[in-house]
């Protein structure tokens, strides 16, 4: 029994705390990333991300953080535990949005002032390919099977289909005007694009080849919230594929859309300039970075509903989340 007893204190001594899940913020203006804790919703810490961080992501381990330091002209690198800077990744110019493979090896970015969407392998720490697209390009996404790239050009206003194969645009759609977000559901079957001054989210029906079709579009209407005011910007769609959560800017709320009928069921008052979100790893949670009254606002996902506003850095631009 004395084994027995010694054996399972040492268990439990050298197994040690469960860790606590997190988010991390990058802050446009204040050049620092803030660091959430998703069960206390409380600020862990701040630490310097580099000049402008706008576009944020984690690799599929989450060891490993990466942040597009716009006015630096490179991706910057982070631990996820211990927040210590690693070797830095090419970019090309105004690094502004990306997108990581599945894999976690290659990194697709929009190029904001060059015109192009840079493919960076993560690894090998080397530029793979250029692939020039519309004019001011900055919304990334990528079909769940990692076939196609969507990058959106914000005044061409296009959606441009790149294939990972060859890094060759294969279809352009016309959307309206300034797209700045793809996203796909997690079937692969539907992509949503946000047009910010547009105020509509184009809707498209994916072909099994991944050919793109145009099938509708999503406005938005709030009584007493002037129709300019109504900037679509990031977007999520939930796993199960029934709800869409779009951010729409300086009318600070989120929108809530039946993802298959295409209907705005409500909308959650959040944050001052409501710009990107993210859910938590189980979804229960929706959080979304507001530029101007420099929080996070934390969304019930079940409930629809805003639960909690956190103060991060100066200007949140973008959230990722990890276990």
């Amino acid at each position: 029994m004395k084994r027995l007893l010694l054996t399972v204190a040492c268990a439990a001594l050298t197994s040690g705390p469960a860790l606590a899940g997190k988010a991390f913020v990058s802050n446009e203006r204040g050049n620092t990333i803030t660091v959430v804790d998703t069960e206390t919703w409380e600020v862990i810490t701040e630490f310097p991300g580099g000049n402008r961080p706008r576009g944020i992501t984690v690799s599929p381990d989450g060891g490993t953080l990466y942040v597009c330091a716009s006015d630096d002209n490179i991706i910057r690198v982070f631990d996820t535990e211990t927040y210590e800077e690693l070797p830095s990744l090419p970019s090309g110019p105004d690094p502004e949005l990306f997108i990581l493979e599945p894999s976690g090896k290659r990194l697709y970015i929009a190029n904001e002032d060059d015109n192009l969407v840079t493919v960076t392998d993560t690894e090998t720490r080397t530029i793979l390919a250029e692939v020039p697209v519309g004019v001011e390009p900055e919304g990334m996404g990528m079909s769940p099977d990692a076939k196609f790239v969507v990058n959106t050009s914000e005044t061409t206003n296009m959606a441009h289909f790149i294939s990972t194969e060859d890094y060759t645009i294969k279809h352009n759609i016309l959307v309206d005007q300034r797209p700045r977000y793809a996203q796909y559901t997690a079937d692969g079957k539907r992509l949503f694009v946000t047009s910010e001054i547009g105020g509509t989210v184009s809707v498209m029906d994916i072909a099994e080849d991944g050919a793109p079709t145009l099938v509708g579009k999503i406005g938005f209407e709030v009584p007493g919230v002037q129709p300019e005011w109504l900037q679509p910007v990031g977007a999520k769609v939930t796993s199960d594929g029934k709800r869409l959560f779009v951010a729409l800017g300086p009318a600070n709320r989120v929108a809530v859309v039946d993802a298959q009928s295409l209907k705005v069921l409500d909308y959650i008052l959040v944050g001052q300039r409501v710009w990107q979100l993210n859910f938590t790893p189980d979804e229960k949670f929706l959080l979304t970075t507001n530029g101007n009254s420099n929080d996070i606002t934390i969304i019930d996902v079940a409930a629809e509903k805003a639960i909690k506003s956190v103060q991060v850095g100066q200007q949140p631009w973008g959230v990722v989340t990890i276990d």
